[in-house]
This record gives structure tokens, sequence and C-alpha cells, in this order.
């Protein structure tokens, strides 16, 4: 399929390959930020393929695993409330709060419905004035331009039964986070592309500047990966820290400032937790004064809803790659994609599910 199996051509990846060993003189670390990275890297085996001196870390790039436990817990606390239909991508219905799911919710009679997009969410409201319609708006900066314009939308209709819980992330204030910890491994990143489409590469700059990490902006196919570790080794044997594009077909420096200016309009950038790395200075989105109104968690009074971890768990260590999910006591046995611990094991681009759907045994189990 052409604009596909070009992407995935064995002898161009061989190729690649081989030239990533001819390259790479030193060990090097480097960190892809993106979950859909993580599984092409895992299911097509691509960080075993690699030479023995590189080593992919998979970082904090899942918008699903990294939204806070307490969130998951208000949305269904709010789900279960009388005269709510409560909407969000198919992806969150499976991701364990600290009691239950929206799955389990819906079971037990909660009107829980799966949208492709937040406007499904505002026409539901517009067709149902009579019940309060919530939307769960999770997600880097990939997301937060539709759920803007929903926002928008609905404030234009004059909608009073329609709301958001806002639990948007950024990625450059994760990134610094995580090259300020001490005990950071990371000496070059692969950007998310689908990131860098909306919201272009120029954050990045100052980062690779500061720190001398190379960046290089990368897309999601096999060979665009291949390409992106070989341009991060690369600078990393020439002593460059640089902010490079890979992902040439959907990437530009400034991105789309459409988006950027629906973003900058409905939102404001404030303080946020982060499963995983806890909480991160000016590193998500919050709804500006003028919509404040469609914040669920203040209509709703859920916004003091806080919560722990299952014991369990290493989702924050698996998160910021200090740990793999083969790593995790409970991996493939107590924690499985059909009765997950934690968000890591039930996301779409979750690290531990890429693991399981690729077949990797615990460690316990090599040994």
């Amino acid at each position: 399929m052409k604009y596909l199996d070009e992407y995935r051509d064995p002898a161009l990846a061989r190729k690649l390959l081989a030239e990533l060993t001819a390259t790479a003189a030193e060990p090097w670390r480097i960190m892809e930020v993106c979950g859909g990275q993580t599984h092409t890297l895992v299911r097509q085996g691509i960080d075993d393929l690699l030479p023995a001196g590189i080593r992919m870390i998979h970082g904090p790039g899942c918008p699903v695993c990294v939204t806070p436990l307490e969130v998951l817990d208000r949305a269904h606390a709010i789900a279960g409330l009388p005269g709510v239909v409560f909407t969000s991508f198919g992806d969150m219905l499976r991701v364990p709060g600290s009691r239950t799911d929206l799955l389990a919710l819906r079971a037990r009679g909660a009107d829980v419905r799966p949208v492709y997009s937040p406007m499904d969410a505002v026409r539901i409201a517009v067709a149902e004035p009579e019940r309060q319609v919530v939307f769960l708006a999770v997600g880097f900066e990939t997301t937060a331009p539709a759920n803007a314009l929903a926002v928008q939308h609905a404030a234009r209709l004059g909608l009073d039964n329609f709301s958001v819980l806002v639990s948007h992330v950024l990625v450059p204030p994760a990134l610094t986070t995580l090259l300020e910890d001490p005990d950071c491994e990371v000496q070059a990143f692969l950007a998310a592309g689908h990131v860098c489409a909306v919201m272009g590469w120029r954050a990045y700059e100052p980062i690779a500047a500061k720190y001398q990490v190379p960046i290089v902006v990368t897309g999601f196919e096999p060979l665009d990966l291949l390409e992106g570790i070989l341009m991060a080794v690369r600078q990393l044997e020439d002593g460059r820290a640089e902010v490079e594009n890979q992902y040439v077909r959907a990437v530009r420096r400034d991105g789309n400032t459409d988006a950027q200016h629906a973003i900058e309009t409905v939102f404001r950038i404030a303080d946020r937790p982060w499963r995983g790395l806890g909480p991160i200075p000016d590193s998500g989105l919050v709804l500006a004064p003028d919509y404040a109104r469609f914040d669920a968690a203040t209509r709703f009074e859920v916004g003091g809803i806080t919560t722990a971890e299952h014991p369990e768990c290493i989702a924050g260590e698996i998160l910021t790659g200090a740990k793999l999910p083969t790593d995790c006591t409970a991996y493939g046995t107590r924690c499985t994609p059909r009765n997950p611990l934690g968000a890591p094991m039930v996301s779409g681009e979750g690290t531990c599910a890429a693991f399981y759907a690729a077949g990797r045994v615990p460690r316990r189990a090599e040994a």
C-alpha cells in the first residue's frame, strides 16, 4: 500500500540498521516520547535489532497512562451521577481508577458513551437538553485543538448542559523534568511527530541547547524510527545537540498555527500532576476564564477527589523509563490487558500493553 508499505520496506530497514552499526562507536541511550512509537519499536522488534550499544528508553508518551488516577476517579464519580451522559474516547473506558472503570460503570447502568470526536458529545448535548453531557478531555497537544473547538462551539450554541473534564498535558516541560532528574540516563530524544505537527518544534530548541541533548522529531513507521534513531546517533557521535526533523512529510518548524490559536483561546497553561512524574509546573492546560463555565470538575464539585496508586503497580517507574514492564512482579499474571492494575497495560499506547502484545516474557521467567 503506497504511503504505508514504503515505510516498512525490509531492505531499507536492513540498510538503516547496517548504517547504525557502522555509525555507533559508543553506547547511547535514546528515549522515544510517544506510546505509538513504543508500540512500533516493540511490535516490530526494532529495539532488539539495534546495535548492542544502543538502548531505547520508553518514555511517558502515552496520554492515557499519564492521566492522574484522581482524574479517573473524578470521571467515575461524575459518570455515576443520575442525569449525566459521560462521553469519552474508547481507549479510556477500561482504564482503571482506584475502584472501578467506565466500562464497569456502564454495565451497572451509568450512561457512558464512547465517541469518535468531542463534537459528538456536543451533538448529544444539543439532542438531549435535559441531560448533562460531559466529555473526558485528556491527551497531549495533539488532541487539545479539537477539544478547544468543541468548547467554542458549545459556547456559540449557548449550551448549559455540556462540560469537559480536562487533563491535557504538554510535552516540553516533561522533557525538562526528566532531564533535571540526577538519575536521568537519557542522552537523546525522539520527539512525537503528531505533537510537533500541531505545535512545531520551536519549544524544543532551548531544551536541546540548555541540556546539550539531541532531539529528533520522528514519525511512527519502522523506517521513520530507524532513521530517527540514526539521526540521533549521528548527532551524539558528532557532539552536536540540535533539533532535527525526520518527519518532514508532516511537520514544520512552526506547526499548525490555526490549531495553536484554538488552544491559546480556550485554554491557559497551568501546573499539572502527571501519573508517574508527579506535579510539573506549567505542564498542563486548564480552561481560560471565558470558558470556565464548561469545567466539569467545578460544575460537579469533584475537584477535591484524590487517591493513590495500586500498591503493586510500578506505572511511575515504567513511564519514566526507570524500569521495563518485565521488571514488574505482576506483569503477565495479576496484571494483563483483561485485568489491568494500571493504565500502561490497558491503554492502546501503553508500554506494558506493547510488551504483552509482543509476547515479551517477565524477567523472572527468563531466569
